[in-house]
């Protein structure tokens, strides 16, 4: 199911799209604005766990569609998030191990779109990001999935090392793609799974990559020492499909 509406702007109509049910990823509050509308919707974005922006007005202004935002504007995913207990159920419908993608630091929307589509070809059950620090599903990255976002699952927690420990617990193990790592060629990568892929910048975070199982590193010959996330991305995961058809 696809949301209208990407941008929500004033009072009413923000107040109205989290009373609704929308999963909106974050929220713009204008400093100093604390009167009691304002106060509602802020209680509103707590209570759903929703990222709260303070920033100055110019800034409202900047980002502001229709210049009448009255001191608040809402990101509202483009596409629902699923739920991960869903990407489980669909592997076991499918009579499969669960292959999950999960991504920590990957703000790049061109980046995660790129990732999606290759979760689909590659098989995954669905991506996991985090809340904090990652794109959410905007028409940027739908456009860069190719379509792949109608197919595949998207969940979105609130922490992924969490995320990680419970389905640990069910038997699910967890590689981290990591240029320090063993090479990938040597691992074995079969079985329930979750590839963990972290950003260029400051790839997977200490404490994620603590409680994954191992760290599998891609053979790179040239003179510079990392690839495109996406790309990262793309070789592991197909490497996983192929130690699957073996």
């Amino acid at each position: 199911m696809r949301y209208e509406e990407l941008t929500i702007e004033g009072r009413n109509a923000v107040l109205e799209a989290f009373r609704s049910g929308k999963t909106i990823d974050k929220l713009f509050v204008q400093k100093g604005c604390q009167d009691g509308p304002v106060r509602t919707i802020i209680r509103e974005a707590k209570k759903h766990d929703t990222i709260l922006d303070y920033v100055e007005k110019e800034r409202l202004d900047q980002i502001s569609e229709t210049k009448k935002h009255q001191g608040v504007i809402a990101y509202a995913a483009a596409y629902e998030y699923a739920q991960v207990e869903d990407m489980l159920s669909a592997a076991k419908e499918k009579q499969e191990d669960p292959f999950l993608i999960l991504l920590d630091n990957i703000e790049d929307p061109h980046n995660l779109g790129a990732i999606i589509r290759t979760a689909n070809l590659a098989g995954a059950h669905g991506v996991i990001i985090p809340k904090r620090r990652a794109a959410g599903l905007t028409a940027t990255v739908a456009k860069a999935s190719a379509g792949a976002l109608n197919y595949t699952p998207v969940a979105k927690v609130t922490n992924l090392s969490q995320t990680i420990k419970e389905l640990k617990e069910q038997g699910i193990w967890f590689v981290c793609a990591d240029m320090d790592g063993e090479t990938m060629y040597r691992l074995d990568l079969k079985g329930p799974i979750g590839l963990v892929i972290g950003g260029e910048g400051d790839g997977v975070g200490k404490l994620v990559k603590e409680n994954c199982d191992f760290n599998a590193a891609i053979p790179m010959a040239g003179e510079i020492d990392s690839l495109n996330a996406s790309v990262a991305a793309g070789v592991l995961a197909y490497e996983i499909v192929r130690q699957r058809m073996q």
